[in-house]
């Protein structure tokens, strides 16, 4: 496996999204830098990263050149390759396609709404459609105009699917750009889009009434069943690690004047350890009550899980255990501010949080700003955030790019 194709790369990502709420797969954005890019080399060091156990792939690469090169080496083992319908003129391009398909590689039509190729040589459904502000606008009127209709009365729920019908968004679409919870909601529970890329975290946090978000039910009954089972100490850690708002109502809880405990605890290792497993699961047994069954929040505390990892995963190797756990933290407690509804320096203020993750979430400085902001850049479709964000802090594309796949090749809910 050569070293230099992932040195040749920038790399983005989005978290694809089901109706169910669960995670349905990863689109991987890969921009060239320059025209060193190897597609068959890319293709080979995904395939050989990933593995059963990972989740559905979709590479999106961002020039011709690029997809000529994967569509070249692509099978039946390879990931899904997204192509963009308007690409395929050249006739060498689609005959590659063609071939690819062939070879038993699954291709995804990537168009704008409505746009249809009946000769296009892979899969017809899902496709994805890139939605525009036009796209968007159109779709949420639909919505609109069939919140008008009453469908209790007669014939009126025919005429409500069809104003519905009218939008931009069609089933089995893999649909990017949705930028509210409104759009997302019309694409996936109203029009049966196999998917949307990305999920608008602030949208989803700001519906809480103005409230803290509450730790869900399901991530405080598996805390509950790994107490239960008496799982190690690591494990029981990562568990109450799975969401922000129970990592943090934790430490809010274990630096408590009522608690009374003589030390400060900063990370949640500490925390298990020094309250003991009856002590947690009477803790999490109180918190049941208070939790939330809303599962528009589970993509959203994913999604924040995932960066935590990402963030840890790109401190160098070597890095002690301690201090990869604080890294944890500062990504997960990235968006504290959107989790408690409150400013940020509010949020920090009431736990005991360790000096380098306060510097880099507060105030973007300190030992870990670097990793936090390549982190926070990376799950964004913009290349020239990734591009300056590493020079800035003397990052090479390589060792991004490979913790990334390492991330996103072990991502699970």
């Amino acid at each position: 496996m050569a070293q230099s194709v992932l040195g040749s790369l920038t790399l983005c990502y989005q978290l694809l999204w089901n109706r169910r709420r669960e995670l349905a797969g990863i689109r991987l954005l890969a921009y060239e830098d320059g025209e060193q890019a190897d597609g068959g080399h890319l293709l080979r060091t995904l395939t050989e990263m990933w593995t059963a156990e990972s989740p559905t792939l979709l590479v999106a690469p961002r020039s011709p050149r690029l997809l000529a090169g994967m569509l070249e080496h692509a099978d039946g083992e390879s990931p899904m390759i997204e192509v963009p319908v308007d690409w395929l003129d050249p006739h060498e391009l689609r005959e590659s396609a063609q071939a690819a398909r062939e070879r038993g590689a699954v291709l995804i039509a990537a168009s704008g709404p409505g746009r249809r190729r009946p000769d296009f040589p892979g899969r017809s459904s899902p496709r994805t459609m890139e939605l525009q502000v036009d796209d968007a606008a159109a779709a949420l009127q639909a919505v609109l105009r069939a919140r008008e209709i009453d469908p209790r009365q007669p014939g009126q729920r025919i005429a409500a699917q069809a104003q519905l019908a009218a939008s931009p968004i069609e089933p089995d679409q893999i649909v990017v750009g949705a930028a509210s919870m409104a759009l997302v909601e019309h694409a996936l529970d109203q029009r049966s889009a196999w998917a949307v890329a990305g999920w608008p975290i602030e949208d989803v946090l700001h519906r809480n009434k103005g409230q803290p978000l509450p730790p869900t039910r399901r991530a405080v009954v598996r805390t509950m069943q790994a107490l239960e089972s008496e799982q190690t100490l690591d494990e029981l850690e990562l568990q109450f690690g799975q969401e922000p708002a129970l990592a943090y109502r934790l430490l809010l809880h274990l630096n408590s004047a009522g608690l009374g405990l003589r030390r400060r605890i900063s990370s949640l290792r500490h925390g298990v350890m020094m309250l003991g497993y009856r002590t947690l699961d009477t803790w999490l047994a109180e918190q049941l009550p208070h939790t939330s069954d809303d599962r528009n929040l589970l993509p959203a505390n994913t999604t924040m899980v995932l960066r935590a990892h990402l963030t840890s995963q790109l401190m160098e190797a070597g890095v002690e255990e301690e201090l990869r756990r604080e890294v944890y933290l500062c990504g997960l407690f990235a968006q504290l501010d959107l989790v408690m509804d409150e400013p940020m320096r509010v949020s920090v203020s009431r736990v005991s949080l360790p000096d380098r993750v306060v510097e880099a979430i507060l105030r973007g400085s300190g030992a870990y700003a670097s990793v936090l902001q390549v982190a926070q850049a990376l799950g964004q479709d913009n290349p020239a955030v990734v591009r300056a964000t590493r020079a800035r802090f003397d990052m090479g594309a390589e060792e991004i790019n490979r913790s990334l796949l390492r991330t996103l090749a072990f991502a699970i809910t």
